[in-house]
């Protein structure tokens, strides 16, 4: 008797990720937060916020909440942060 073994993986296609510039100081930028749905994300977010303007000298926050925790950002947050932060930050909770 022959025992055949099957591998059910697949290769790993490659991609490339073309990441943003990272600023070379936080101080003066705006913080957008993003909120994720899940427990405890939003005050997760407000703790980073305070640690950023604290420590960092960012300016301004504005958080906003997804409609889940699967889904990207719809699209009034991307337009709003698109003219109105400078960084953006996603938080998860739970």
């Amino acid at each position: 008797m022959t025992v055949q073994i099957l591998d059910p993986t697949t290769e790993i296609a490659g991609r490339r990720i073309n990441y943003a510039p990272r600023p070379k100081s936080l101080n003066g930028l705006r913080v957008g937060l993003i909120d994720n749905t899940k427990h405890n994300s939003d005050q997760l977010l407000m703790r980073i916020a305070d640690i950023l303007e604290k420590e960092h000298g960012t300016k301004s926050r504005v958080i906003r909440r997804k409609k889940s925790s699967g889904s990207a950002p719809h699209a009034e947050i991307i337009e709003e942060y698109k003219g109105n932060v400078d960084v953006i930050v996603a938080g998860v909770g739970d």
